[in-house]
């Protein structure tokens, strides 16, 4: 089938909306309706060359929610007319890690989905005779997209589908880093360094998770506005501090010196883990990175941090297990825990993609949303 669909063409380049062909889905895949997609920093990250794992040409997107048009032999999960929210991070159930019940980083087509391919090795998705990669396992800037049935997750109909789409990527990492990865305890104090999507994910997590203390650090008053707005108790601007301070010193001396409980990292720049690690309090202080840092850059920490009782670690998608899970956070967003439509800023037509990554750039609001209908 003909669908319309924005190209990444040459890294640094512009996206390309044309035309291209979408093949039929095959054994285990499921042909979605799209009709919301996020433009996500990991589609700019991607675009830009930055990723080293990236490739081109392909059709990006992966924060998306549809409707099932079409399901290929051996589904059983879904059905036409299904609502769903693609996951670039499937569940199997049946790999040693889904089975571990330890994380939910799924090894059943990990390979395949990493090269830009469908799990038998193939694409569905060509231009004039040649194929394109898909992206993330997802290519969601797209108005139709084939995917594994193991990477979408079936959802509550009642849900309004552009506030879905955002559980595909952003919210639910910054929910999930705080309720599952973290597993932050009531009346603990938390951090939280950046406050975009995944950022105000993650202090709407702590505040789910009964944290009596929220500290947002940001350096846009209007993210530190929404911070509040999500449940943060107190705000940080770096730049306004007093001379000879940093967020690390103001967020001690807001704990009697120690530092808080939780500390969450929501903008991928090294310097700000550092200081996340370095704003964990002293003896049981657990810092946990979100953030995507740039192709070769390391994170410094001096040892004395660690012998002394800290611990740092990596959240992908939040340790959110995407079929079982994010049906239970879009649950929590209808039961009212989330004002998710609080965090759609701008919306855009699908030949408006580059402009999306243009509010990115200019940090203007929280999510863009491209509509299909």
């Amino acid at each position: 089938m003909k669908i319309r669909a924005a190209v990444l063409e040459q890294f640094g380049e512009p996206l390309v909306v044309q035309e291209v062909d979408l093949a039929e889905p095959k054994q285990g895949e499921v042909l979605v309706r799209l009709q919301a997609c996020g433009v996500c920093h990991t589609d700019l990250y991607t675009a830009s060359g930055a990723d080293p794992t990236g490739y081109a040409p392909c059709v990006l997107g992966h924060e998306g929610a549809g409707v099932v048009e079409k399901v290929g032999p051996g589904v059983e999960s879904v059905v036409k007319g299904d609502h769903v929210v693609t996951l670039f991070a499937p569940e199997c159930g049946e790999c040693l890690h889904c089975r571990s019940g330890r994380t939910n980083r799924c090894l059943a087509i990990r390979d395949m989905q990493g090269d830009g391919y469908l799990p038998d090795g193939t694409t569905r998705l060509s231009r004039d005779g040649q194929e394109l990669r898909h992206f993330m396992g997802t290519s969601t800037f797209a108005e139709y997209t084939v995917m594994p049935e193991i990477a979408l997750a079936k959802i509550d109909k009642a849900a309004p589908l552009d506030g879905a789409s955002i559980f595909a990527c952003g919210l639910s990492t910054g929910l999930g880093a705080a309720i599952y990865t973290a597993d932050v305890q009531q009346g603990s104090t938390v951090a939280v360094f950046g406050c975009g999507l995944v950022g105000l994910g993650a202090i709407a997590g702590a505040r789910i998770a009964g944290a009596t203390r929220i500290i947002a650090v940001d350096l846009a008053a209007g993210r530190l506005d929404m911070a509040r707005h999500h449940g943060a108790t107190d705000v940080i601007d770096p730049s306004k501090l007093e001379d000879g301070q940093d967020a690390v010193s103001a967020i001690k001396a807001m704990t009697d010196g120690f530092g808080a409980d939780y500390t969450f990292e929501a903008t991928g720049n090294v310097k700000v883990m550092q200081q996340s690690v370095e704003a964990a309090r002293e003896a049981w202080g657990l810092a946990t990175m979100i953030g995507v840092a740039g192709k070769g850059e390391t994170l410094d920490i001096v040892p004395r941090l660690l012998i002394t009782g800290r611990r740092v670690t990596g959240s992908s998608f939040g340790g959110v297990r995407g079929r079982t899970q994010v049906p239970q956070l879009v649950d929590r967003w209808m039961r009212g825990d989330v004002d998710v439509q609080a965090l759609l800023s701008h919306r855009i037509t699908l030949d408006e993609v580059n402009k999306g990554f243009d509010l990115m750039h200019h940090q203007d609001g929280i999510r863009t949303i491209i509509g299909f209908d």
